[in-house]
């Protein structure tokens, strides 16, 4: 007798939603099953977002099974759980280029899929993003939901109720469901997260207003209106009413999100529902069904590649100190001396460094959650009552705020100290979260210094001078990853503002750098030397106040120069060329190259090859110094090279 041949996994069957919405409805639990042991291979391939994604496998499931995408517009907050999403949408067969050069994106991405309407790498966007598309196939007359899948930790940013409060006017077309898993990256904070607590703990999943609305079903309908306020009593009994039923949502849940034959017929009435807009309350777990993800603290949030087995994470060789470690540890230093210095961050106390600090003094420590515009805000308030506020926030997250630094900030002259993470290109994570602007829109503005550190040495002291400096705001930029190498001083240097330093002294050709393409710098100086041009280096430390003695200097005693930065049109490069030009330096024939990053937004890579790409590494600036000396009239570089 032959043995029973396995049959084919249900995925193998599954290339788009169209797929999935021919399987039987008690087939999905397979389907869901080996959607999860996809993502963790996948995962354990190339790195990147793992829990987030482990705990939307089932809700993924059931919106696709239930909602006729694409034409239902689905919008997923931040978007780096969408890794099963993915799967589902016809990228099966490139799920394992994640977040690689040439590969998928980690985030949603509209040139990647008609499944992806909205690209979304940042939080709380979804809601006016889907309501945009419920409103517009409303006007036009045309089909089609706008369904925004935003979790628990996303909701503590003030945008997300802005578009709620709008929201009445795409009546059933709008269905918004919140992913509640009681953790976005650190663990939540606020009064929305006990808000959300309490509402989970009144009652079972389905509880009191599920039998309520069966027995309207059931009801003739002469009687649904009475079944209806039957209802709204149980949901004020067991609850006291809803924030969201106040904005105008018709709240369901909260629901068990990993149970599918809850989820499927709850989404089902959902989209038939003839009122609206509706607010799903989805209760998951973050890392579910992944033994390791959900012992781990951050539930495994953003991961290293790692052995699907035993859970165990690829370490990268031992190295310099990150970054952000170098900030914590430095501010933590500063604080014991200075009971006045504070910490402020927007859900991303490890990310920034500022977790060591939070331990070391509690009271001093304020993570506002999502929320980048309070949180600037909130420091300025600080910071007019006498205290030192640092503000660190990733350079990408800290656009979300501008108008707080302009109006609350700058204005007003206020020492709110920034401390901008991330700064430059970021690699896996892409353009969405590329620092390449916080120079331009923070040197354009009066009363701001803006430091950036060429190595971290040069962090410790530019922070112990941010500590320091009450004049007024002052910010230091520096990059993600490790730093160079070099010994951390034992003592900070208090830096004179607006004045830079000279490291390797020539004759012919100046590069002046600012940020952590200094070491670039010297590999270039070092190639250019060998080919006959004695070179000058400079760390100019300050995009704003420039130091304008060197700088001068520098253009007068030079044949050529080049600025760069990581950084891009519109920064420290073009605030030298405005200078050299009020001052006439350029009149006099002066050979001025500025190098930053290019007028595009750079797709993920690792960094090395990232700044390649952008022209910004030793070879870039190599080639940049001997065209320009090959225009020169009296042919120095033809002689030289």
């Amino acid at each position: 007798m032959m043995a029973d041949l396995p049959s084919t996994p249900l995925l193998d069957t599954v290339s788009t939603p169209d797929d999935l919405r021919k399987l039987r409805p008690d087939q999905l639990r397979q389907l869901a099953d080996e959607l999860r042991t996809e993502t963790i291979s996948a995962v354990g391939t190339t790195g990147g977002h793992l829990g987030s994604g482990l705990g939307v496998v089932e809700l993924t499931t059931a919106i696709h099974y239930v909602f006729d995408t694409p034409r239902d517009r689905l919008v997923w907050d931040v978007g780096h759980q969408c890794y099963p999403h993915k799967i589902l949408t016809g990228r099966r067969d490139r799920i394992r280029t994640l977040r690689q050069g040439g590969g998928l994106s980690g985030f949603t991405k509209r040139s990647e899929s008609e499944y992806d309407p909205f690209g979304a790498a940042h939080s709380s966007t979804s809601i006016s993003a889907a309501l945009g598309f419920a409103i517009a196939n409303k006007i036009a007359g045309t089909p089609g939901k706008g369904i925004a899948v935003i979790g628990d930790g996303a909701m503590s940013a003030g945008m997300a109720y802005e578009a709620m409060n709008n929201a009445e006017q795409a009546g059933n077309r709008l269905v918004v469901i919140l992913n509640d898993n009681d953790m976005s990256i650190a663990p939540p904070v606020g009064g929305l997260s006990a808000y959300l607590s309490r509402i989970v703990s009144s009652r079972e999943f389905l509880g009191i207003r599920e039998l309520a609305k069966k027995l309207a079903r059931r009801l003739p309908r002469p009687f649904h209106n009475a079944a209806r306020k039957t209802d709204e009593f149980a949901r004020g009994m067991t609850m006291g009413g809803t924030l969201f039923e106040e904005l105008g949502f018709y709240y369901v849940g909260p629901i068990d999100g990993h149970n599918l034959d809850h989820l499927i017929p709850v989404l089902e009435n959902v989209r038939d529902a003839e009122e609206g807009p509706i607010l799903v309350h989805v209760v998951t777990k973050k890392g579910k069904g992944y033994a390791p993800a959900e012992a781990a603290a951050d539930k495994y949030h953003g991961v290293q590649k790692f052995d699907v087995i035993s859970g165990v994470q690829t370490k990268a060789p031992p190295g310099p100190p990150q970054y952000q470690n170098v900030f914590g540890a430095q501010l933590v230093a500063e604080a014991a001396k200075d009971p006045r210095i504070c910490a402020i961050t927007a859900a991303m106390p490890s990310g920034t460094g500022l977790d060591a600090f939070a331990k070391a003094y509690p009271d001093r420590f304020f993570d506002v959650g999502i929320a980048e515009q309070h949180g600037v805000t909130f420091a300025a308030g600080l910071a007019a009552q006498g205290m030192r506020p640092f503000c660190a926030i990733y350079s990408t997250f800290l656009q979300r705020a501008y108008d707080q630094v302009v109006h609350d900030v700058a204005i007003q002259n206020l020492p709110v100290r920034f401390a901008i993470d991330r700064a430059g290109l970021v690699g896996a994570d892409g353009a969405t979260h590329a620092g390449s602007f916080d120079v331009t829109y923070l040197a354009t503005l009066p009363n701001f210094v803006v430091m950036a550190a060429a190595d971290e040495a040069e962090l410790v002291h530019m922070t112990h001078t941010a500590a320091q400096y009450d004049t007024g705001p002052i910010a230091v930029r520096y990059p993600r990853g490790n730093g160079t190498g070099v010994a951390l001083p034992e003592i900070p240097q208090l830096l004179e503002i607006g004045k830079g330093r000279v490291v390797r002294e020539g004759k012919t050709v100046a590069i002046l750098s600012l940020g952590t393409r200094l070491e670039e710098a010297l590999k270039a100086a070092e190639t250019l030397e060998a080919k006959g041009l004695s070179t000058t280096v400079a760390d100019l430390r300050f995009a704003k106040p420039l130091d304008v003695d060197l700088i001068r200097k520098l253009l007068t005693t030079h044949e050529v120069a080049v600025t760069i930065e990581e950084n891009s049109v519109g920064g420290f490069g073009a605030h030298v060329l405005t200078m050299a030009s009020d001052e006439g330096l350029i009149d006099g024939g002066l050979k001025l190259r500025t190098l930053r990053l290019p007028d595009v937004y750079q797709d993920q890579d690792k960094p090395e090859i990232q700044y390649a790409e952008a022209g910004l590494d030793a070879t870039a600036l190599v080639d940049t110094v001997l065209k320009a000396l090959r225009h020169n009239s009296g042919g120095v570089a033809e002689a030289r090279a």
